[in-house]
């Protein structure tokens, strides 16, 4: 699927994208509030400041993908693969990351797991928790 589909799409109100392929497709600074991507390929993708808000990125392979001051809060990334992706800045407050693989992922301040998986997403007040202590080292 292209960014030019996909943008269409849901801009018609289709939200249910489960299985589609975005290998290396730029999508930085697209709002997909919302959206299904369950089982997709977005390997090496560029997300880029993307809003993700609730979006369902459950099984979905991330690899090696930016999402780079992505929103992600609220989104569910039950075992999304997120392999060498880059979460720089990321909002991932109250974002489900139970069993994600995270393996060489770059998480900056949000720095909440080691090597194999992250076990717990943060609350907000987790959050500004973990960003004091960076702060303090």
């Amino acid at each position: 699927m292209t960014r030019v589909e996909l943008l269409k799409r849901y801009a018609e109100g289709e939200r249910d994208f489960s299985g589609v392929t975005l290998e290396g497709v730029d999508l930085r600074g697209v709002n997909l509030e919302g959206v299904d991507l369950s089982w997709s390929c977005l390997r090496e993708a560029c997300l880029l400041r993307a809003c993700l808000r609730r979006a369902c990125l459950k099984r979905a392979n991330l690899t090696r993908a930016n999402l780079t001051e992505a929103d992600l809060s609220g989104a569910n990334l039950f075992r999304a693969n997120l392999r060498g992706a880059d979460l720089r800045g990321a909002n991932l407050v109250g974002t489900t990351l139970c069993c994600a693989t995270i393996d060489g992922v770059v998480l900056d301040s949000y720095d909440i797991g080691g090597p194999g998986h992250i076990l717990y997403a943060l609350t907000a007040e987790e959050a500004e928790l973990v960003r004091a202590h960076r702060e303090a080292k």
